[in-house]
């Protein structure tokens, strides 16, 4: 305990560090959130008809394909939260911060996770205000259980640890603010090439194991079917396994940098 209290301590200071940093600077902040939702309106309201009929073979079904979309765009919520991340471990890099604590008498994981824990608290009220605004616009989940319920959050929350922990190790790779956030694009875009928007059986042969074989498919089906009550298959393990395969290399990722020497 006389380890654990040091450490626990440090880590909540280094979380007011990054809350208060985010209150300060709420335009990244805002700029995550209104991409999504911005996405979602499109989505239904431009195109809902038309991609719907497409999906259900020719019935046009716009609250259909509203409750097809809102999982994929809850995960698109997420995997855009860490982009930020990325880009203020980069900043505390550049600008000596990280130097600077690694002199000082604090817990030396705290700096790391005061980041993660940071960037998840904002993904989870990220990911809730969007859920508010699909809600807003029509999507139901009726059958979902209490326990289904608290398994999708408990899936969002992985993946954001997961995501979250490979930012952080971007974050410190990273020589300056713009290759940080260079490197962090893959996390933006590999929602747009999975199952969010259209199902992966109705895209082109040649790119369809780009769409099935990521990080994000599984994650979205299981979302989808804890919420909807489609089947989810394999695609929970798979995700799962996705999760606590990219935590662990964030973590020793990001905790050997830390640990390195600075030049």
């Amino acid at each position: 305990m006389s380890n654990l209290s040091p450490a626990v301590r440090d880590s909540a200071t280094m979380l007011r560090r990054n809350l208060l940093h985010a209150r300060r600077y709420p335009s990244l902040t805002l700029n995550i959130l209104l991409t999504p939702i911005i996405l979602l309106l499109l989505f239904v309201y431009v195109f809902g008809d038309v991609m719907s009929a497409g999906i259900g073979g020719g019935g046009a079904d716009r609250s259909a394909y509203i409750a097809y979309l809102v999982p994929g765009i809850l995960l698109m919520t997420i995997g855009a939260t860490p982009a930020g991340t990325a880009v203020s471990v980069s900043m505390d890099m550049t600008e000596g911060i990280i130097a600077r604590f690694r002199t000082m008498a604090i817990h030396r994981g705290s700096v790391l996770i005061g980041h993660v824990v940071g960037s998840v608290l904002q993904a989870v009220v990220s990911v809730v205000l969007v859920g508010a605004v699909a809600v807003a616009i029509g999507f139901r989940s009726t059958d979902a259980t209490a326990l289904e319920w608290l398994a999708a959050f408990g899936l969002l929350t992985l993946v954001a640890t997961a995501l979250t922990w490979m930012a952080v190790g971007m974050g410190m790779a990273s020589p300056n603010v713009e290759a940080a956030s260079n490197n962090a694009m893959p996390l933006i875009i590999l929602p747009f090439i999975s199952s969010a928007f259209v199902p992966v059986d109705a895209m082109p042969g040649w790119f369809r194991p780009v769409a099935e074989y990521q990080p994000f498919t599984p994650a979205i089906e299981t979302l989808r079917g804890l919420l909807l009550g489609s089947e989810i298959g394999h695609n929970g393990w798979i995700s799962i396994g996705w999760c606590l395969g990219l935590t662990a290399l964030g973590y020793f990722w990001s905790t050997s940098l830390f640990k390195r020497d600075p030049k």
